[in-house]
């Protein structure tokens, strides 16, 4: 079996890795180009693109796959793409639109009792239709879910709307943030995404076709969603703190300062401060920093000032002490709200 794979980031490494381990012949990687990054912002390849180059696989970086946005570049890339006769293309978080042509160039695979073809699957790391879209693991933890997992689907010319060929269920730990989930979701889909072509190698999958109910897009993430709404409750703000870390990273500004806040716990009441103003400290010391909410209070337990590092609480007030009654700047206007 020849496979084409798509993807960029470190989710997506992990289930060209998990291909490679199990001993399938990739015979063409796309990526997206190179981006700025780090301190210095200098261009660097994404973690799919260093895993091909290190282990000597074709690799290709086109800005798109519509040739009248792409040019020359698209169009020689959809030529090798051809030119690779792949039996299926698998594709895992690769950030550009790939058009229904080029989901249709590979030779394709077997369904259980059916003539269709299956020629471009999809490790999408949620449980379809539920959080369909470009941010589904962070969108499962600011809504509160118990569980999600990895639905391997087969792709269509809709926003992840192909019916699903395997699926298997994660339960979200109290404490996951996006950055943990990420991961425990990219091993399962590494593991799925092989269950998945050997079953269409051999001819024992069948497609199911997406619920009608319970469709919900997980629209992608706007660093002004990070500042923090004091007057939302506790527990909801809590679950926000773990689903944008570490991207973009919750933050507040106090004493005229931007704060990003990485570890919290939510408090079912105020303690000292019953009736105060969200948005206010209402104690700080080494076990945390408590401020009041529309509902209950926060205990903050690891904040980062701008410029500067992680700090457990204990250290952040030894360089930024902290007072009952100081609050917490409402978020800029452009901020989003809930």
């Amino acid at each position: 079996m020849r496979i084409a794979f798509a993807g960029t980031p470190a989710f997506a490494a992990t289930g060209l890795a998990a291909l490679l381990s199990a001993g399938f012949d990739v015979c063409l990687v796309l990526s997206q180009p190179d981006r700025p990054a780090g301190r210095g912002m200098h261009r660097q390849p994404g973690a799919v693109a260093r895993l091909a180059l290190e282990r000597g696989l074709p690799l290709l970086t086109p800005p798109s796959l519509r040739p009248e946005r792409g040019g020359a570049p698209t169009i020689a890339a959809l030529e090798q793409l051809r030119a690779a006769r792949a039996d299926v293309l698998v594709v895992a978080a690769y950030g550009l639109l790939l058009p229904e042509a080029v989901l249709q160039i590979p030779r394709g695979l077997p369904l259980a009792d059916s003539p269709e073809r299956v020629t471009a699957v999809n490790i999408h790391a949620s449980l379809l239709p539920r959080w369909r879209g470009a941010a589904p693991v962070v969108r499962a933890i600011e809504a509160g879910d118990a569980r999600t997992g990895i639905s391997i689907m087969q792709m269509d010319a809709g926003l992840d709307t192909g019916p699903v060929l395997l699926a298997e269920s994660l339960d979200i730990d109290a404490d996951a943030t996006a950055g943990t989930l990420t991961e425990a979701l990219a091993a399962l889909g590494g593991r799925l995404v092989v269950t998945a072509l050997q079953g269409l190698r051999e001819g024992r999958l069948q497609a199911r076709a997406q619920a009608a109910e319970g469709i919900v897009y997980a629209h992608k993430v706007g660093k002004g969603e990070a500042w923090i709404d004091w007057d939302l409750p506790a527990e909801r703000i809590a679950a926000r703190v773990r689903a944008f870390d570490p991207f973009p990273g919750a933050c507040g500004a106090l004493a005229g300062h931007t704060i990003k806040i990485w570890r919290c716990r939510a408090l079912a009441a105020p303690a000292g401060g019953p009736g105060a103003a969200p948005g206010t400290v209402l104690s700080a010391g080494a076990e945390g920093i408590v401020v009041a909410c529309g509902a209950g209070a926060l205990c903050l337990v690891e904040l980062q000032r701008a410029g500067g590092r992680r700090l457990a609480v204990r250290d952040f007030l030894a360089g930024m002490p902290l007072a009952p009654g100081q609050r917490w700047s409402a978020p800029p206007e452009t901020a989003a709200r809930a």
